[in-house]
């Protein structure tokens, strides 16, 4: 994003509160790309990590500036730092000005080309109109599909964990993996056999995946490979053609999805995609992460016969640079449902 560009990597101090009845809590607020991560200030271990798309401002005009991750969370944010407020409403803008606007193309459909927009979507391949909505949806729309898909996947694998101590480790992963633009990763603990990449950079993951992983480098191999996937087939797609033609077309339209429309979608998440991903491809991703490739591989295939060019090219055989995450990190995501 152009506005964010200036801003990037920028920290300030803040006050969080957790829940309403939680006391305010002193946090370092970091810009990333696409995400605002709180960290203690003291341990510089992160605390909680919101989708910058859907922050939403409660206190306009007001100081200090008061922030949500979402219109419906509970969670608050207190910044008083001219220049992260500056930042963090200047996206804010930016993003809100490149959403749908009700009525835009609704207004062309009603227009003297109706009757030409109308034929394109029964006789343009559908596909093809499912592919340029994917295009051109901007970040806070597809922030804001991919929590209603993950609200109807959660009716087959139970609500996200939300372990105090792992949700942190799984914010210290995202961050990890890509500091610049972390995945939000999320365990649930039912029904979803293999990691799943929603629109918005959500990553769920299943809980008996992190116990049967023995190492985060593995772990972190699984997530490369699905937010590989996710780059190379748009996880927006789909969606939009569980939701329809008319919900597509209405998307265009106001910028929304009814949630009804994707009753059942969840269920049709819980099969593993086919892999894709080329051995080179899955490669770049270990090096631009600086991830040892090998515990993957042989997370994967025990003998490493049918992962064998991702052990003999890997390019950190001697361990991930840094590490992925420390041990007291590692056993708090795995213990992330069970507190």
């Amino acid at each position: 994003m152009t506005a964010l560009r200036k801003y990037l990597r920028l920290e300030s101090p803040g006050l969080w509160r957790e829940t309403p009845s939680a006391q305010l809590r002193e946090v370092v607020v970091g810009l990333r790309e696409a995400t605002i991560v709180l960290s203690d200030p003291k341990t510089e271990m992160a605390l909680a990590q919101w989708s910058l798309p859907a922050l939403t401002r409660l206190n306009p005009g007001k100081l200090p500036a008061l922030y949500s991750p979402g219109e419906d969370d509970a969670e608050t944010l207190e910044v008083d730092d001219t220049e992260m407020m500056a930042a963090l409403d200047t996206v804010r803008t930016a993003l809100e000005r490149r959403r749908p606007k009700p009525g835009r193309l609704r207004g062309v459909l009603l227009g003297g080309f109706g009757a030409v927009i109308g034929s394109l979507a029964v006789f343009w391949l559908p596909g093809q109109l499912i592919d340029y909505t994917a295009a051109m949806l901007p970040p806070a729309t597809r922030s804001d599909l991919g929590k209603l898909a993950l609200q109807d996947l959660t009716k087959v694998t139970g609500s996200p964990c939300t372990g105090k101590a792992g949700t942190a480790a799984s914010v210290a992963l995202g961050l990890r993996i890509n500091p610049t633009h972390p995945p939000h990763v999320l365990v649930v603990r039912d029904a979803l056999q293999a990691p799943l990449a929603l629109p918005g950079d959500l990553l769920i993951l299943p809980e008996k995946l992190l116990q049967s992983t023995e190492t985060p480098d593995a772990l972190a191999g699984y997530i490369l490979n699905a937010t590989g996937q996710a780059a190379l087939s748009d996880p927006m797609r789909p969606l939009l053609e569980k939701a329809g033609l008319l919900a597509t077309i209405r998307l265009l339209a106001s910028g929304a999805i009814a949630p009804e429309a994707l009753d059942g979608y969840g269920e049709s998440l819980l099969i593993p995609p086919t892999p894709t991903l080329s051995d080179e491809a899955q490669l770049a991703a270990f090096q631009a992460a600086k991830i040892t490739a090998q515990p993957y591989a042989y997370a994967v295939d025990k003998s490493g016969e049918t992962t064998l060019p991702l052990i003999e090219a890997d390019p950190f055989p001697k361990g991930s640079q840094p590490e992925v995450l420390s041990a007291a990190h590692w056993k708090a995501l795995q213990d992330i449902c069970n507190g």
